[in-house]
Parts: C-alpha cells; structure tokens; sequence
C-alpha cells in the first residue's frame, strides 16, 4: 500500500491491468526515471517491463544490463510504441514506430501468435541475441522467454530489422504502417544503431493487456524465472485481446 502511495499514478494503473505492482524500491525507483524519460508512456508498462527486468537480472538471464527495450502493442502502428531506455543514465534513447506482423491486425494489434507460419507477432518477455545480415539488411535475434507465448522465436526468425515500411508516408498512404512476417520492424535510418544498443543480452518487452500472459508469465507475472528459461521446451499458442490457448 505504502508502494502504491508513493508512486500512485503507476501503481493504480498496473493494479487496474491485473499487473503486481513492483516489489523493491529500487524497481519504484527504475519505474519513476523511466516514466519521467518517456511521458507518452503507459506507466503501467514500465511498471510491468522494470518487474520483468528485476526477475530476469535475479534469474541471471540478463547479460546486457545497459539498456531495456519496451514495446506496447495496445497503442496503434501509427504511434510512437517502441522505447528504449539506457538503464545507466535512466534516460530515453528511442520512442519510435515498430511495426507488427500482418496477421496480427491493421493499424491496431489484435491477435497474436507463437506458432511458426502463422504471420502474427508474439507477446511476452524476450532477449536479444546476435546479429546477422539478411535480406532484410542488418539484423537482431530475439529469444522469447516465455513458454507458450514467444519461445519459438528463433525458429519462426522473429527478429528487430529495418523496414521501408515503417515510414511517416506509409502511414498517410495506408493509414497505419507496413506490416510484417511477425517481426518487430523499425525505420531503416535508426534500425543500425538501435540494434547496436540492445543487442547481446538485453531485455525486450513486448506487451499487450492479455490477461492469460499476465496470469502465466513467469516474468512479468508471479517471478518465478530461472536460469534455465530461455531454453525451455517449445509449445505453440495463440491469442486475442480476451483470450490465449495453446493451438
């Protein structure tokens, strides 16, 4: 309750999304910079990415402690929804436009997917990992952390990349960005040096207000993480703004 007094703006809102509120204060203390970085944040999502990142650093899954990715795919394509934070400074790096997978929805974000082939993009906590060059240029693998939600990442290559289509032109064109395979795709000009930033081991945090990913994580949920999470058995799931089963 205390907690809830002290910064009660991000408390009330993380309780309404059915999200624990964070336990130390060092994590009240991360929530606070990182909210004041970047106002056009929810700051319930903070909330739930500095709880996630406090459980994955305890669990020792974190090896790239400089830098934490947030994605809030409640917010539409056309709107800044991507934040990356430079945890050192506890200041903004990047608020950009991330694009998401075609199957997924248009403008907005309504349905997603862990299974391969399906085109849609995967909710939950992820790492980064290396860097490759592809057809789609420059290019970060994402781990997904989180059984039935994003652990078939890799397979399905699922991966940060710069797009044309992630564009202030699509957008008055089409009315919504570009759309893509599942990745979370960025603008050409930035997609270099951000991935540069998060790569290696970092935190990435992509959120929707699904109540069974925030019943089930393991992350951003009750932390029950462990060392051993990033390479726990694949399953498939899918899911709706009411719903996620497993297929």
């Amino acid at each position: 309750m205390l907690r809830c007094l002290i910064r009660a703006h991000a408390c009330a809102l993380s309780l309404l999304a059915g999200i624990p509120v964070a336990a130390s204060a060092r994590e009240d203390t991360l929530v606070a910079a990182l909210a004041a970085a970047a106002p056009r944040a929810d700051a319930h999502v903070i909330d739930a990415a500095a709880r996630a990142l406090s459980c994955a650093e305890g669990a020792a899954l974190v090896r790239n402690t400089r830098a934490l990715s947030v994605i809030d795919y409640s917010r539409p394509s056309t709107e800044p929804r991507l934040w990356v934070f430079d945890l050192t400074q506890q200041k903004l790096l990047y608020e950009e436009r991330v694009a998401h997978g075609k199957n997924t929805g248009d403008d907005r974000a309504l349905r997603f997917s862990n299974a391969p082939g399906s085109l849609m993009s995967s909710i939950g906590v992820f790492l980064t990992a290396d860097t490759y060059v592809g057809h789609n240029g420059y290019s970060l693998r994402l781990r997904g952390l989180e059984p039935g939600f994003n652990d078939r990442a890799l397979e399905r290559d699922i991966v940060v990349h710069g797009a044309s289509y992630v564009d202030g032109d699509v957008v008055s064109l089409l009315g919504r960005l570009g759309r893509s395979f599942g990745c979370p795709a960025v603008r050409p000009a930035i997609a270099h040096a951000l991935i540069d930033t998060i790569r290696d081991g970092s935190l990435l945090v992509a959120y929707y207000p699904d109540p069974d990913w925030l019943r089930r994580s393991t992350l951003v949920g009750t932390c029950a993480a462990t060392a051993d999470a990033q390479v726990s058995a694949p399953a498939i799931a899918e899911t709706n703004p009411a719903t996620l089963a497993p297929r």
